[in-house]
C-alpha cells in the first residue's frame, strides 16, 4: 500500500505516504487504485513529495471494465495501491490487439506497453494531431499510416485516405507501401507544372464539375453581389461553347439586347455612342460589330458610322441602329442551343460566358455594379494567362463519380488506398482554394452515395491552419466546406484529419468537431490556452506537460482513449521527408569537394 487518503477536494484525492519514495522509482504519471471492498476508483498521480501524493480521479472498475470519467469519489477508508497489469489492460487496453485494433505507440510511463487503437472508436471520428515545427507531426501521421496499411493479416483495401500535402512530405514514407504489404498502393499528384514525377501527373479538376460556390472561391469572390454573374456564366458556359449557328444567334442575341438597352437608355447622345462602341469592340460576332454594314437605299454604311452625332448633340440614326440590332433579338428567348448534352469546357470558355454575362446582366450601364463585377473578369483573365490554368484546363467530359474513381485508381487498374496531393509548388491562396474544392467534391460525392456511409473518405490536411481557417466564406457563400464536413461528415463518411502547428489559427467550429487529439510538444502560450480551452478533457497537469514532450512523444485522448495516454511513436520507416536543413555539413564541408 502506498499511504493512506488525507484529503479530497473536487476532483483531487491527496494521500500521506507511508513509503519511503527514496527506494521507489518514479511515481509521477502512475496509475493507482482507491479500493474499498469491490469500489474500485482509478487515479493518475500527478505530483510526489518525500511524503505526500497528489492523484486526480479518472474514472473507476466495475464489473471488470473500465468507466472513464469522474462519478463516484474514494472513501477515506479505501487503501491505496499502484495499479495492476491486468486493471492496467482495463485503462489503456491489452497489449495483444484485439480485431478491428492497430497498433499506434507506446506508453511514455509503462515501459514497452504497446497502446492498440480502435479503428472505428479513432477513424470514424474527426481528428487532430497537433505539435510545433519540429515535434514530430509528419513522422506521427507516417508512422500510424504505416502500421495501418503494413498488415498483411487485415488489409484495409477499402480505405480512400486523401492528403493535402503542404511540403511535399509523404512521399517518401508510403510510396513503397506495395512492397510491404502487396495489397496497398498508393498515388501522387503535384502541383509542379515543369516537372511531374507524380504516379498521377499534375493535379487537374474538370471546371464543369464545379459550382457557383467553387467558382467564387477560385476568383476570390467578395461580396455576395458578384455571385449571380457567377451563376449567370455558368448558365452560358455549356451554351456558348462552339461555333454552330445556333450558338452564333444566341451570342448575337446577348450583345443586341445589351446594345438596345443602351440606345433606349436615354442618356447623353455622347455617352450612349461611347457604350456602344465598347460594348461591340469588346464583344461582337461575324454578324454584329462595329463594321456591320446597315444598308439604306441609295448608301451603305457602317454600323460604327451610323452612330455619328451632329452640331445639336442629337444621334441621327439612332432609329436605324435600333432597328437593325432588333434584327438580331431572338423572339422567344427560351430557343438555345442543346445543352441536353453534357459538355467540356475550359477556362478560356468560361471567361467568354463570363464577358457575356456582365453584358446580358446589363453592368456596363452602371458604374458602381460594373466596378466590382467586372474584377471577376479581370481575375478570371488573369488565371487564363498563367500556368496555374493547366489545373483547371480538361478537355474530355468525365463525370463527378468517374473523377472520383479515377483518382484512386493507378495506371495498372489498382485500387489506391492513399492519394496524395503535393500543393507545395503553388501559393497558399491558390492551395487553399485546391485543397477546398478538392475536399467538397469528395463530400458531395458522399452526400449523394444512396447508401449512405458505405464509402468512407478521410481527408488529411498538412499545415491545417493555413486551410481550415475562420475565413469569410461563410458570410459569402453561407458555409465553410471544412466546417460543413466536421458538423455533417461523419454520417455521410467525410473525416477530416487536421494536422497543424498553430491550432489557435483553425477554425473554432473544425477543431472543436474533432473528437480524438494527438498533442505533441506545443510552446505557443496563445496555443497551449486554445487547446485548453477548446480540446475537451484536458486539465491543467496536461497543458503543463505539452511544453516538455520530447520529439515523438504525444499525448493522446478522445473517443479512441478511456484516459489520456502519455506515449510515443517508433520512427517512421521509411521517414517523410521533413528534416531540417544540415546547415553545419553545408558551411564546413571538405574543401577537395567544394
Amino acid at each position: 500500500m502506498l499511504g493512506d487518503i488525507k484529503e479530497i477536494v473536487d476532483n483531487n484525492v491527496f494521500v500521506n505516504l507511508t513509503i519511503d519514495l527514496a527506494k521507489q522509482a518514479n511515481l509521477v504519471d502512475l496509475h493507482v487504485i482507491f479500493e474499498d471492498g469491490n469500489d474500485k476508483v482509478v487515479g493518475q498521480i500527478v505530483s510526489t513529495t518525500k511524503t505526500d501524493l497528489k492523484a486526480n480521479i479518472v474514472g473507476e472498475i466495475k464489473n471488470n471494465s473500465f468507466i472513464p470519467g469522474v462519478s463516484s469519489k474514494p472513501s477515506f477508508r479505501s487503501s491505496v495501491r499502484i495499479v495492476n497489469m491486468e486493471e492496467l489492460a482495463l485503462i489503456l487496453g491489452k497489449q495483444t490487439p484485439d480485431k478491428g485494433e492497430v497498433l499506434f505507440g507506446y506508453s511514455t510511463i509503462y515501459q514497452n506497453y504497446p497502446i492498440h487503437v480502435n479503428i472505428n472508436s479513432f477513424f470514424s471520428n474527426h481528428f487532430a494531431i497537433l505539435g510545433n515545427s519540429g515535434a514530430g507531426k509528419s513522422f506521427t501521421v507516417s508512422r500510424i499510416f504505416q502500421n495501418i496499411f503494413a498488415s498483411q493479416t487485415a488489409s484495409p483495401v477499402g480505405a480512400h485516405v486523401v492528403m493535402f500535402d503542404a511540403y511535399g512530405e509523404y512521399t517518401r514514407a508510403l510510396k513503397d507501401i506495395d512492397k510491404v504489404n502487396p495489397n496497398m498502393h498508393y498515388k501522387t499528384y503535384t502541383t509542379n507544372t515543369t516537372v511531374s514525377d507524380a504516379s498521377g501527373g499534375i493535379i487537374n479538376i474538370p471546371l464543369w464539375l464545379l459550382g457557383v460556390d467553387d467558382i467564387a472561391l477560385l476568383l476570390d469572390v467578395t461580396s455576395t453581389n458578384q455571385l449571380p454573374i457567377i451563376e449567370k456564366a455558368l448558365t452560358l458556359v455549356p451554351i456558348l461553347t462552339g461555333e454552330n449557328e445556333m450558338v452564333l444567334k444566341y451570342k448575337n442575341d446577348i450583345i443586341a439586347r445589351a446594345v438596345e438597352d443602351i440606345l433606349l437608355s436615354g442618356s447623353q447622345s455622347t455617352k450612349i455612342r461611347d457604350q456602344v462602341t465598347a460594348v461591340l469592340t469588346k464583344f461582337h460576332t461575324k454578324d454584329l460589330s462595329l463594321e456591320s454594314l446597315i444598308v439604306q437605299p441609295g448608301y451603305t454604311r457602317t454600323l460604327k458610322q451610323c452612330l455619328y452625332i451632329d452640331k445639336m448633340g442629337k444621334l441621327v440614326e439612332m432609329e436605324l441602329v435600333v432597328n437593325f440590332v432588333k434584327q438580331f433579338i431572338l423572339e422567344d428567348r427560351e430557343i438555345a442551343p442543346q445543352t441536353d448534352k453534357f459538355i467540356a469546357y475550359t477556362l478560356k470558355d468560361l471567361e467568354t460566358a463570363m464577358d457575356f454575362a456582365l453584358i446580358s446582366e446589363g453592368v456596363l450601364k452602371s458604374d458602381k455594379v460594373y466596378d466590382y463585377a467586372n474584377v471577376l473578369s479581370v481575375r478570371l483573365h488573369s488565371l487564363v494567362n498563367s500556368p496555374n490554368h493547366v489545373f483547371f484546363d480538361s478537355t474530355a467530359y468525365i463525370d463527378r463519380a468517374t473523377y472520383i474513381n479515377d483518382l484512386f485508381t493507378d495506371v495498372n487498374g489498382n485500387h489506391c488506398q492513399i492519394v496524395n496531393f503535393n500543393i507545395s509548388y503553388i501559393d497558399d491562396r491558390l492551395a487553399k482554394v485546391i485543397t477546398k474544392i478538392l475536399s467538397k467534391l469528395v463530400f458531395d460525392y458522399t452526400v449523394e452515395n444512396p447508401n449512405r456511409g458505405s464509402m468512407p473518405f478521410h481527408i488529411i490536411i498538412e499545415e491545417a491552419h493555413r486551410y481550415v481557417q475562420k475565413d469569410t466564406d461563410t458570410e459569402i457563400l453561407g458555409y465553410n466546406i471544412f466546417d460543413r464536413i466536421t458538423k455533417e461528415g461523419r454520417k455521410y463518411g467525410t473525416l477530416l484529419g487536421l494536422i497543424t502547428q498553430r491550432p489557435s489559427e483553425l477554425s473554432d467550429t473544425a477543431i472543436s468537431q474533432c473528437s480524438n487529439f494527438i498533442v505533441l510538444r506545443t510552446l505557443h502560450p496563445k496555443d497551449l490556452h486554445y487547446i485548453k480551452e477548446m480540446v475537451p478533457n484536458v486539465s491543467a497537469e496536461i497543458v503543463e506537460e505539452l511544453k516538455n514532450l520530447k520529439p515523438g512523444n504525444c499525448i493522446a485522448f478522445g473517443n479512441a482513449f478511456k484516459v489520456p495516454i502519455s506515449m510515443y511513436f517508433q520512427k517512421a520507416n521509411p521517414e517523410p521527408l521533413s528534416n531540417n536543413v544540415d546547415v553545419s555539413s553545408v558551411w564546413y564541408q571538405d574543401e577537395n569537394m567544394m
